[in-house]
């Protein structure tokens, strides 16, 4: 195993990555939250305005409803009385107009004058005072438009010397001629008191009543210029237009500070009320509460960057750890190598062991057929041959499996439709399936082609289905499925890519935790000594991998297994690789009985072998020497048809079987219940031999000939 690596630079570069972002993400989110909050709150200054706009006009329009109808009032009174007829009556007059006015709190007082602008009478003094209005702006404009109500500019009253703004309009007598004018003086202060309140303590509001021409009849705060006019700006050219209502953004003409205006017409009167807010007021406002956010995150900020920076400091000290660490494990990592050489020279010892079996089995069949053939001299052979043949194969196939793991196999790369290369080899897939187990396929649409040796993925799809058939004793299902899959480096240890993905899914016994950590390990079986070499799932893995994809399992115990095969997408044309031709096993004929085995004759023999084709070489010889042979498959198999009360003058049985029993199992318990019994054993392995010593039962070591059998027969058979 190589030794771990750490990319203490690049993780340096995340750490400051991460900084810079904890810097910039939180400048972006405030300057996101301040534009929006920067809108919102000139949005709320003008709803504001407008909201104190409509109150103010509501305001004004009823205390200029009561002024318009005391006028109407008055002039009534008058009638077409000249200026001496409305002198001789002043005391009288003088009494009325004070009753009109008494409970008004904005009326400051009510006067009538002549024609020629002298006073006539007064509702606040009596007699009233020789006061003169002939050359004022509201008596000259009254008697031009009379009878329509005139509108002054703020002024000191001549008789009481309050600050007030008249509402002046003419009387005219039945022939159109001139009598006068009629005025009210409405007190300011009644006005700025009632925007102070309504301000409600805001300095940066401003409230003003304004005549159509701009100019300012009241104003809050006051103005120290109480003529100021409000001309030549977009406020007063929207009077002019004569606009019931709007909405501007301007600096002031009266104490040059910019504003949000709202404005409203003040009924039909040539009057607008108007309201105002500081923009520097919202942008001071603004800016508080933007720096107290950014306070209140820059404290998490700080918090980031404090462990960041403590981060970068420990990365300093881990990487000069780990350096002296890399030192250390270098040391044990050559004394690990040591052991692993040690277990694979253990492992390679099974290797051999498994191996010298199996091939054994093969040269058995060979040497027990090739006898036959030259007993027969050669004549009506066939079955022979084919039995020589097919442990050819066995041992080609065995050589294929054992260079495939060892990835020492010369590969036959091919493109192949993994679709259509499934379908054609379903029949020999089958083969592999015990009858009790249902087998399915499944197709995705359009699966991609892959190039990969086809003789190496199928004996690996044989050795999976034929696992997951021995895993299911008892019947069950297997699913084979094939599918197109993206992957991610993430998902798997494999690169990014397009792949097909062939899964073989059983519901059999599954496996455990531990046994799915070794699955794939090279020689690791979990069969008992003799029933499986360990290469099967070993091959799988290679076959894949030779072709650059992987093969991966999950299993569940008691609830089945999948094994998926990944194989990288192959681009370009498909070519459909057929499967091997099957050659179909020809029926075991038995040979005619040899006149010269005599001796033999008629002795019954129980032969117990697993291997089909070296129990029927051995049932061949034994035939040939006129005995009458019965194959059991397995010792557990034996031994239950011993028990049934079977009897036979020999039992001849190999050592190792697959079941709960091997052979010198089953011939010590042979040797406890049936003492009598003549056993001989057969066996590939050194250590069966050694074992079957100590029991004092005949050995024969694979490979034999015919004369051995023979000979040791002849010996167990009473003379």
């Amino acid at each position: 195993m190589p030794l771990p690596s750490r990319n203490f630079s690049l993780t340096r570069r995340v750490l400051l990555l991460v900084l810079a972002a904890s810097i910039a993400i939180p400048l972006v989110c405030l300057g996101i939250y301040g534009y929006y909050d920067y809108q919102r709150r000139f949005a709320d200054a003008g709803e504001l305005t407008e909201r104190l706009a409509r109150v103010a006009n509501e305001h004004a329009l009823k205390v200029l409803d009561l002024n318009q109808q005391l006028e109407t009032r008055v002039v009534d009174m008058l009638g077409d009385s000249d200026d001496a007829s409305i002198k001789s009556r002043e005391e009288a007059l003088h009494r009325a107009l004070d009753d009109m006015s008494g409970t008004l709190a904005q009326v400051a007082a009510i006067s009538a004058f002549g024609a020629n602008g002298a006073l006539l009478v007064n509702s606040r003094w009596y007699p009233s005072p020789q006061v003169s209005i002939a050359e004022r702006d509201d008596f000259l404009s009254a008697r031009a438009v009379a009878p329509v109500a005139y509108f002054s500019l703020p002024l000191r009253g001549k008789v009481a010397q309050s600050d007030v703004f008249t509402t002046t309009m003419g009387r005219i007598s039945r022939n159109g001629q001139f009598l006068g004018v009629v005025s009210i003086a409405l007190k300011r202060d009644y006005f700025i008191d009632f925007y102070r309140e309504i301000a409600a303590g805001d300095n940066a509001l401003v409230i003003g009543l304004y005549r159509r021409d701009g100019g300012i009849l009241v104003r809050y705060p006051p103005n120290p210029d109480s003529s100021q006019v409000a001309n030549n700006t977009p406020f007063a050219e929207a009077f002019r237009n004569n606009e019931l209502f709007g909405r501007i953004r301007m600096t002031s003409t009266v104490d040059h500070v910019e504003r949000v205006f709202a404005y409203r017409r003040v009924g039909d009167f040539p009057l607008y009320v108007a309201t105002g807010y500081a923009t520097s007021v919202v942008r001071a406002r603004w800016r508080q509460n933007l720096a107290l956010v950014a306070a209140i995150a820059a404290l998490p900020c700080i918090a980031v960057w404090l462990l960041i920076g403590f981060s970068i400091r420990r990365l300093d000290e881990e990487r000069a750890a780990w350096e002296r660490w890399q030192a250390e494990i270098a040391t044990r990592l050559s004394i690990e190598a040591s052991s692993r050489q040690l277990r694979r020279m253990g492992a390679l010892g099974n290797l051999v062991a498994n191996v010298a079996h199996d091939f054994n089995n093969l040269l058995m069949v060979v040497s027990s057929n090739m006898a036959l053939a030259r007993r027969k001299h050669f004549n009506d052979v066939e079955s022979e041959v084919l039995a020589v043949e097919r442990a050819t194969a066995g041992a080609e196939s065995l050589a294929r499996r054992l260079m495939s793991v060892a990835r020492k196999h010369p590969l036959k790369q091919e493109v192949i439709d993994p679709a259509a290369w499934i379908r054609s080899m379903l029949e020999i897939v089958k083969r592999a399936v015990h009858p009790s187990v249902s087998l399915t396929v499944e197709f995705s649409a359009d699966v991609w082609p892959v190039i990969a040796d086809p003789v190496e993925l199928e004996l690996a799809l044989v050795n999976i289905v034929a696992n997951a058939s021995e895993a299911m004793p008892h019947g069950g299902r297997i699913v084979i499925r094939c599918q197109n899959a993206r992957l991610r480096g993430a998902e798997t240890d494999l690169p990014d890519g397009e792949y097909v993905l062939i899964s073989v899914t059983d519901n059999g016994e599954g496996m455990t935790e531990a046994v799915l950590r070794r699955a794939f390990e090279p020689l690791f079986t979990t069969k008992v000594r003799g029933a499986g070499t360990g290469l099967g799932l070993s091959q799988v893995l290679a076959a894949c991998e030779q072709a650059g994809g992987t093969a991966r399992i999950t299993s569940v115990p008691g609830a089945g297994t999948t094994v998926r095969l990944y194989l990288p997408r192959h681009h370009g044309p498909v070519t459909v690789a057929a499967p091997p031709p099957v050659v179909e096993k020809a029926p075991f004929k038995p040979p005619q009985v040899s006149n010269d085995e005599h001796p033999l004759r008629a002795m019954s023999v129980l032969l117990v072998e697993d291997n089909a084709d070296v129990a029927a070489g051995v049932m061949a010889v034994l035939e040939v020497f006129g005995c009458t042979v019965h194959h059991e498959a397995s010792a557990d198999a034996a031994f239950a048809l011993m028990g049934e009360g079977y009897s036979f003058d020999l039992v001849l049985s190999d050592v190792q079987m697959p079941g709960n029993m091997n052979g010198i199992d089953l011939a010590e318990q042979i040797m406890k219940r049936l003492p009598s019994q003549k056993l001989v054993l057969m066996t590939g392995y050194a250590d069966d031999i050694e074992r079957a010593k100590h029991l004092g039962v005949p050995i024969l070591a694979k490979p034999f000939d015919m004369d051995d059998l023979r000979d040791v027969i002849a010996d167990r058979v009473p003379h």
